[in-house]
Order: C-alpha cells, then sequence, then structure tokens
C-alpha cells in the first residue's frame, strides 16, 4: 500500500478531529476514524490487488519476454495502463501521475465523494453543513497532511542517503532505516502512529 496502515489510522483519525464540530457532530469519533480509514485502505489496495494481477500475468509470460528481450518494466506499464483504462481506475500514486505526494489530486478527490458517501451512510454522525462543504474540507485536510507525511518521508530518505556506505533503496537494511527514521520524524512533528 502507498501508505502504512498506522498512517491511515492517523489520517483518519486527524480527519475527524479537523472535521468535528464545525463539519460533523458525532458522540463516537473513534467509530467514524474506523469507517474512513477502512474506506482509504480499501480504496488503495485495489490497485495493489492490479499489480498483483499484472504481475500474474507477467509471469505467465516471463520465457517468452526472456527470448525476445522484452522490458520487464515496459510491459507492466503498459499492462498496467491497459487494465486502468479498461476498468476505470483512478491512480492512486501520485507520483505516477505528476503530483509531488504519495496520493494523486484525483485519488484524494475520488475518495473525498466516496467518505462523504459513507459518513451520510452512518448513524455515528450527524453533518452539520453541505455535503459538498465537508468533501471540499476533506480533500483540503488530506491534502495538508499528506504535504506533511511527505516532507517527513523525504527526510528520513535524506537521513539514509547520507550514511557513510550506499544502502540500496528496497533491501531490507534500508526498509527498517527508513521505517525508524520516518518514525523519528513523524515524532519531532507531534504525530505518533501508536496513539
Amino acid at each position: 500500500m502507498l501508505l502504512a496502515r498506522e498512517f491511515v489510522a492517523y489520517l483518519s483519525r486527524e480527519l475527524v478531529k479537523k472535521l468535528t464540530p464545525a463539519n460533523l457532530e458525532t458522540s463516537n469519533p473513534q467509530a467514524v476514524a474506523d469507517v474512513v480509514a477502512n474506506l482509504i485502505t480499501e480504496e488503495l489496495l485495489v490497485e495493489d490487488r492490479l499489480n498483483d494481477e499484472v504481475r500474474d500475468i507477467l509471469g505467465q509470460y516471463s520465457d517468452y519476454m526472456r527470448r525476445e528481450g522484452v522490458s520487464y518494466q515496459e510491459m507492466f506499464r503498459k499492462i498496467k495502463n491497459t487494465l486502468i483504462a479498461q476498468r476505470k481506475v483512478i491512480r492512486a500514486s501520485g507520483r505516477d501521475t505528476g503530483d509531488s505526494m504519495k496520493l494523486s489530486r484525483d485519488k484524494i478527490n475520488d475518495m473525498s465523494h466516496k467518505i462523504v458517501t459513507a459518513l451520510r451512510k452512518t448513524r455515528e454522525l450527524r453533518m452539520k453543513k453541505d455535503p459538498n462543504d465537508v468533501r471540499l474540507e476533506i480533500v483540503r485536510d488530506i491534502t495538508e497532511i499528506l504535504l506533511a507525511e511527505d516532507k517527513v518521508d523525504r527526510a528520513a530518505r535524506q537521513k539514509i542517503r547520507s550514511q557513510k556506505r550506499e544502502i540500496p533503496e528496497g533491501s531490507e537494511e534500508w526498509e527498517l532505516l527508513h521505517k525508524r527514521y520516518y518514525s523519528e520524524e513523524l515524532k519531532k512533528l507531534g504525530i505518533d502512529l501508536t496513539k
């Protein structure tokens, strides 16, 4: 997933905090945050499942691709683009669409519509403003939180690059260091994902 589950939970809690009491009224903010977290997680898993499907397709043609000298990455991109167009999936990755954040603006907009729809169906809250006003506030809040997260991710990556020896991205050591530095940088901003 593009965002860690812990960060999705944090994002959902922050959204509920920012939306109440001006936009929403709820006696159970955790239940509302859970609804939002489940929706965001499901939206991000759509593209993960699509990537797995593309890997399965390419696995069937690995011998052919090796014989013909076809690039795995190029074929992966072509097949994924074809499936995205056929299924009308909105790309989650902002970097694939030219956005600087992890999530694309289109995906944030799409999720905001789905979040408002889900919130209108739940009995745990009452909307105090027009649903579109709430949706626009959700877009602003998600964007603000993701911009802060992007700064944290860049700082963690910079710390890894500043090591005395080069650590290849994707290696187990890189992943462990990134997780540690990422967590440290989040704590500097007062964000504790374990809460």
